[in-house]
């Protein structure tokens, strides 16, 4: 998006001369221009009149300056004001927290720098609203907060607060103040307003001007100069108030942040007219009998001129008479001008050089890294020479190799000497060395919860600094006593060796195989990593249902473990040929053998895992688990004990396939009568949907022949009946 910017030359004027708010709006300012229609902005071309008719004015004669969606709002947190007073990690303390929570909430773009006053330049971009609702909440949240009130007529709050409130937020926006105005039920006329005292004097000034001009009384503006205004107000606004009361009218002096000429005063015409007179007088008397002169001062200076909130400005016009004014803190500019009488300039001169030197700016130099061991542990060494020095202030600057240090002169030259001091005692038993080491080794310096990198501190009593990963930096540095500095840095490069001779291997090991490798407790694990005490084996988290099994360690220390591993895996996978026999539920008792003696035996000639069901399960399922011919071996030694215990065989028997479900019966309850009374014969039929009919038995060979008969006579019945009949046997019937 583009937009036209259009600089009237009164405001370049005033932009030079560091005059104007500082405030870069790309056009007019605010006030002074809406936005133009379309026919404002581009009128027809003059079409050609009649001779002698008067002719149009130039076409763009009437273009109104176009206000950009853009603007940039640069204003100042002084020194005695912001709320986070540690500048010692500008731009990665609180301040940065609270201006990128801002930026987010009101999508305006915040900049923060130290001004040359060591107070906060803070730059604001983006659309209107959104500067003004950053610059609110930015001064609500990082500069310090006051409070006052100011009495106004009840009948006049409402306009205070405008239709739906929309006033009194423009006002709580423009002056960046929380302003309270009391119910309506509330007899109170006080308006509370809470903000910086610039702020609260900007909505005192602007709450007033609103009473005023509901006021029915008189109400009059007098423009003049901006800088005989101090000699209006008096100091510390003195005069001004004794004004008021004289007179019984209110006068509002705009505050010297605001730049407005317009002093108001309202009240009866009588006070009114009085008020003016007084004013004109003292302003008239003023141009004519000051004068003024200028003086080049250090920039970084001008803060002790100022004084906490403006105080020492005021002293010097209450003991001189003379008004000092400043360039704005975040000018270039050194120049100060001083208004006043000849006679009184001279000794108001002496005032402002005598408390610009009245503190001393000082540096020591010292090396970088030592900087932290000057503060010492939760700042121990700074503060106690900020405790005995309380007016010194010491600053540190990451990456510099200076201290500075600023306050009386006196103090100042106190706390260098003992500063120097710590240095001197520091750069005795202090030493540092620095190591270069691939940031992917930096993890395992570490150590799992820092174990590895905590116990080289505590054994070589040093501090070991290892770059976040984010700082992408390789360099690892090792500060303390010199000898532990080179037996630490003697340990962290032997790790790095070893590192660097490291090798990871993944090994894929089906999950089934895992805790058989791990062991009961993890006792078999414990076996390989004492034979491999150089290798780290990790296996997955259950969780993960990974086949991977990482080992790390020197190159041939791994090689090693990993064919060991190899070889273990070929043995379980050939150990776990599995082979499954059906065994007739009343011959297990008679494999297991008395004691287990038989099932023992077998276990031990073929060396195999033999798992029988429990005696409460229904399955004939016996699972032979090992070699392949060391289970088919069991197999057979298990088949032919249950060939002794009966004559096994099987026989087929032709049944019309229709009947097939008519004899298996609801839910199979028919057919396992039968196999119950067969003496536990197996009768299969074949699948459904099959188009055979024939029926398996497989049994005892008596059985067979008991079921094979109770099968056909069933059938029979079913051929003559609707629904087939079992009866016992005569010898079942008979026993």
């Amino acid at each position: 998006m583009s937009s036209v910017a259009v600089l009237t030359p009164e405001s370049f004027v005033e932009h030079r001369d560091g005059l104007k708010d500082q405030e870069i709006i790309g056009c007019v300012h605010e006030d002074e221009a809406d936005i133009p229609t379309y026919l404002e902005a581009f009128p027809p071309l003059p079409e050609k009149g009649a001779p002698g008719e008067e002719a149009a004015p130039a076409w763009g004669a009437t273009i109104r300056p176009i206000k950009a969606s853009v603007i940039t709002r640069v204003f100042h947190v002084p020194l005695e004001e912001p709320r986070y007073k540690d500048n010692s990690q500008f731009g990665e303390g609180e301040e940065a927290k609270v201006c990128l929570d801002i930026m987010q909430r009101t999508e305006a773009h915040i900049e923060l720098s130290l001004a040359k006053d060591q107070g906060l330049s803070i730059m604001v971009t983006g659309k209107v609203d959104s500067v003004m609702k950053a610059r609110k909440e930015i001064v609500a949240r990082l500069q310090t907060q006051a409070s006052t009130a100011v009495a106004i007529p009840k009948e006049h709050h409402r306009f205070v607060i405008g239709k739906n409130g929309e006033k009194l937020q423009e006002l709580e926006l423009k002056t960046g103040t929380k302003i309270g105005v009391p119910r309506p039920d509330d007899p109170s006329a006080d308006i509370r307003i809470a903000g910086t005292k610039e702020g609260i004097e900007k909505a005192r000034h602007e709450i007033l001007l609103i009473s005023a001009e509901q006021d029915k009384r008189a109400v009059e503006r007098l423009p003049l100069e901006k800088a005989f205004h101090p000699f209006i107000s008096g100091p510390h606004n003195r005069l001004v108030q004794e004004l008021s009361q004289e007179t019984g009218a209110r006068i509002s002096v705009p505050p010297a942040s605001l730049p407005k000429d317009e002093i108001v005063v309202t009240g009866e015409k009588e006070a009114v007219a009085l008020a003016l007179a007084r004013i004109r007088a003292i302003y008239d008397d003023k141009k004519r009998k000051t004068t003024t002169i200028s003086a080049e001062v250090k920039k970084s200076q001008h803060k002790y001129i100022v004084g906490p909130k403006g105080n020492t400005l005021q002293e010097i016009l209450e003991a001189t008479g003379v008004s000092v004014e400043m360039p704005p803190p975040d000018s270039g500019s050194e120049t100060i001008i001083l208004r006043g009488e000849p006679d009184k300039l001279g000794s108001a001169l002496t005032q402002v050089y005598s408390k610009a030197k009245s503190v001393t700016v000082m540096d020591v130099t010292a090396p970088a890294w030592l900087h932290r061991f000057i503060i010492g542990k939760k700042g121990q060494n700074i503060g106690r020479i900020t405790q005995q020095l309380p007016r010194v202030h010491i600053e540190f600057t990451d990456g510099e190799e200076r201290i500075n240090l600023e306050g009386p002169t006196e103090e100042v030259r106190q706390a260098q000497a003992q500063i120097r001091e710590i240095i001197r005692d520091l750069l005795v038993r202090m030493d540092y060395t620095e190591i270069i080491v691939d940031q992917r080794f930096h993890r395992h310096l570490i150590g799992k919860n820092g174990t590895n990198i905590n116990r080289i501190k505590e054994q070589y009593k040093v501090s070991v600094r290892i770059p976040q990963d984010s700082e992408r930096s390789s360099l690892v540095r090792i500060e303390g006593d010199p000898k532990g500095v080179q037996l630490a840095r003697r340990e962290l490069i032997e790790m790095v060796q070893r590192m660097e001779n490291e090798r990871t291997k993944d090994l894929v090991v089906e999950r089934k195989f895992h805790r058989t490798i791990i062991g009961q407790k993890g006792e078999k694990i414990k076996e390989v990593r004492d034979k491999f005490p150089e290798v780290i084996i990790n296996f997955p988290d259950p969780a993960q249902e990974s086949n991977v099994v990482q080992l790390r360690g020197p190159k041939s220390e791994v090689e090693k473990c990993t064919k060991f591993l190899q070889r273990m895996i070929a043995d379980l996978m050939e150990n776990s040929f599995t082979l499954s026999v059906p065994i007739f539920k009343q011959f297990h008792k008679n494999i297991i053998g008395k004691g287990g003696a038989n099932i023992k035996k077998i276990r031990e000639q073929t060396s195999t895992k033999i798992d029988l069901p429990t005696e409460n399960s229904d399955s004939e399922m016996i699972v032979i688990t090992g070699k392949k011919g060391h289970c088919e071996a069991a197999r057979d030694r298990i088949l032919a004990i249950q060939r002794e215990l009966a004559n096994i065989t099987e026989t087929e028997v032709a049944i019309p396939a229709k009947l097939h479900n008519s004899l298996i019966g609801s839910k199979g309850c028919l057919v396992r009568a039968v196999m119950e009374e067969c003496g536990g014969v197996r009768i299969r039929f074949p699948s459904e949907g099959s188009t055979s009919d024939r029926v398996t038995i497989r049994g005892p060979a008596g059985e067979v022949e008991k079921a094979k008969k109770q099968l056909l006579r069933l059938a029979a019945e079913k051929s003559t009946t609707s629904r087939p009949i079992w009866r016992p046997s005569p010898s079942t019937t008979s026993s």
